[in-house]
């Protein structure tokens, strides 16, 4: 049973940068692709990135190309989502998952994946 925690979540003013963690426990976390989704007040959770297993492919929602940058570090069973240039838009609880897909492979339902972290939340003030 794959166990998430999320951190790093806070309050950042528009333009600012956060960096979520997600550390994996009770699991290899090189045999999981690993994603992450935000969901908005009053909104359904949607995609925001994805790693493979090995890290060689990363997949972006395209509001957050170029600013956000998905990492991860298998010794340490640990994922990152770096968040520059944060925007209003951005605001949301941020879910850590993970999934088992053919190598290299990127998911972006959220259906597919069958382990979830309880989430942290951010806020982007203008």
């Amino acid at each position: 049973q794959v166990q998430l925690v999320e951190s790093g979540g806070g309050s950042v003013q528009a333009g600012g940068s956060l960096r979520l963690s997600c550390a994996a426990s009770g699991c290899s976390l090189s045999n999981y692709a690993m994603a992450w989704f935000r969901q908005a007040p009053g909104k359904a959770r949607e995609f925001v990135a994805a790693i493979s297993g090995s890290g060689i492919t990363t997949d972006y929602a395209d509001s957050v190309k170029g600013r956000f940058t998905i990492s991860r570090d298998n010794a340490k069973s640990t994922v990152y989502l770096q968040m520059n240039s944060l925007k209003r838009e951005a605001t949301g609880v941020y879910y850590c998952a993970a999934g088992s897909f053919p190598r290299n492979t990127n998911v972006i339902v959220d259906g597919q994946y069958k382990s979830w972290g309880q989430g942290t939340q951010v806020t982007v003030s203008s």
